[in-house]
């Protein structure tokens, strides 16, 4: 059995200003993306539009997290608690009380793409497959924020790495934000990054990602506890996390399976 190591979740004080490991999880999330989509740029010239270059990349970079935190914000709010916010709208600019939705973000995400393909006069599904095979480092990142702060913990358990945590109760629980860091984040990525050192059609790591993610997430909500204010939805097993990841898996497939002979 493990235990915790119950972090505090204020990694640095400043005066007034806390400055929160969760939010240094996403400044990781997004300078690894910077780095690593720089570092393709530069040794897989060949397979990647001739357009990028470290410039469009801040851009990116730039759209990126502005569609991650509104759209995971605003995802939470509609998908998870609309009722609690309605009734008190000023509180959804209280980030630092947590509550971000990742498929909400994935929205955002996608809105700010369609307006940085504008920008740069790319297409919309060239830059989402330049964008998928790093993406997974910042959902890693995003996940070790939810173990820092010991939420979206899971269900009792007699594996022997179960973990106690301090706000779950005496016994242990799956560390279910660890299951998510490792499949959606690590394993995701290597896959992607293995994909993606040679011609794919256009869309098939965009779709790729999508399945990946989606089978991750369905798989870890059998043994992930569901949030408290919505239990499950269907049959008693069904969670809302496995309901809006549906949608994803369907796209992916279309988007691995069609017909498509163009190289993204």
């Amino acid at each position: 059995m493990l235990v915790h190591p119950n972090f505090n979740p204020i990694a640095l004080s400043v005066g007034p200003l806390d400055i929160h490991w969760y939010g240094l999880m996403y400044v990781c999330g997004f300078l690894s993306c910077y780095f690593l989509w720089n570092y393709r740029i530069k040794n897989y010239a060949d397979l990647v539009d001739a357009k990028w270059n470290s410039d469009l990349v801040s851009d990116l970079i730039f759209y990126g997290a502005l569609g991650a935190v509104a759209g995971g914000r605003l995802g939470y709010v509609l998908f998870y608690k609309p009722a609690e916010y309605i009734a008190d709208p000023i509180s959804i600019l209280f980030l630092q009380q947590g509550g971000m939705s990742f498929h909400g973000g994935l929205l955002g995400v996608i809105a700010a793409l369609y307006l940085f393909s504008r920008k740069s006069k790319m297409g919309f599904l060239k830059i989402a497959e330049f964008v998928a095979p790093v993406a997974p480092i910042g959902l890693f990142f995003g996940r070790m924020g939810n173990f820092v702060n010991q939420e979206l913990w899971g269900k009792i358990t007699t594996v022997p790495w179960g973990m106690v945590f301090t706000n779950g109760g005496d016994l242990p629980r799956h560390p279910s934000m660890l299951y998510e860091a490792f499949l959606e984040g690590l394993l995701l990525l290597v896959v992607l990054w293995w994909l993606a050192r040679k011609p794919r059609p256009l869309g098939f790591l965009s779709g790729a990602f999508l399945i990946g993610y989606a089978a991750s997430r369905f798989l870890v909500e059998f043994v992930r506890v569901p949030d408290q204010h919505l239990q499950y939805l269907l049959f008693d097993w069904v969670t809302m996390g496995q309901i809006l990841s549906l949608p994803m898996l369907l796209l992916g497939v279309y988007l691995v399976a069609r017909d498509d002979k163009a190289a993204g």
